[in-house]
């Protein structure tokens, strides 16, 4: 299960997230992709960074400490041969978002 937190995008943060990236718009709000958690810091996706295989997140612990980071894309992929990527950073704690996946569940026998 993913993070239930949200963080609202301070306006400075936005408009130098639009001149690091390509992005035509930045979301005023993002909420954290790490698995659940209460304590510590989180993440929100706002953007590629423009380099392959990086992305611009939004990094906050508490109410008033937000940062913009780029981070390097995770390189792991699911099991199997077509094994889906993880959409987080590298060195991310934790599950991967393949493994948050909400399992289907079979009303046939």
């Amino acid at each position: 299960m993913r993070c239930a937190h949200w963080r609202r995008v301070p306006l400075d943060l936005a408009r130098e997230a639009r001149e690091k990236s390509a992005a035509p718009y930045i979301d005023r709000a993002v909420q954290c992709q790490l698995s659940a958690h209460e304590e510590g810091e989180h993440f929100g996706l706002l953007a590629d960074a423009g380099a392959y295989g990086s992305a611009l997140w939004l990094r906050w612990h508490g109410a008033d400490q937000a940062e913009l980071q780029v981070l390097t894309d995770c390189p792991v992929a699911g099991p199997g041969p077509d094994g889906e990527g993880c959409c987080l950073f590298a060195g991310h704690a934790k599950q991967h978002t393949w493994e948050d996946a909400v399992e289907e569940v079979s009303y046939t026998d």
